[in-house]
């Protein structure tokens, strides 16, 4: 099965797109990263770990952030999404799962349900 990395932070109406892909996948693990709104506002209809990071601070240490929490913690399958949140959030997700030699998929909702692309 597989994992889901997700960004959950801002944009208006993505905390819906996540939670129902949330919902709608089976998925072995979900990790959300988040900022402390987040952490204390959202909530999953399944058991999810959140992942609080700064991202107004600088972008080796957010990247680095990502890094400790997620290392050992994922298994060969993953999911990411990154239809919330800001591109310096995405490039760290991204800059951290390459140096944690990391391949993933992306999932995301479509009209026709839950797609990898």
């Amino acid at each position: 099965m597989t994992d889901l990395v997700a960004v959950l932070s801002v944009g208006k109406g993505t905390w819906g797109h996540v939670g129902r892909l949330i919902a709608d996948g089976t998925w072995d693990n979900i990790f959300l990263i988040t900022n402390e709104f987040g952490r204390e506002k959202f909530t999953a209809e399944k058991q999810v770990t959140m992942m609080v990071v700064d991202s107004r601070g600088p972008m080796e240490d957010l990247i680095n952030s990502i890094q400790e929490h997620l290392k050992g913690k994922l298994g060969k399958e993953v999911a990411i999404n990154l239809i919330s949140g800001d591109g310096k959030e995405h490039m760290a997700l991204l800059a951290a799962l390459n140096r944690m030699g990391v391949t993933f998929t992306l999932a995301a909702l479509t009209k026709e349900g839950l797609k990898t692309l």
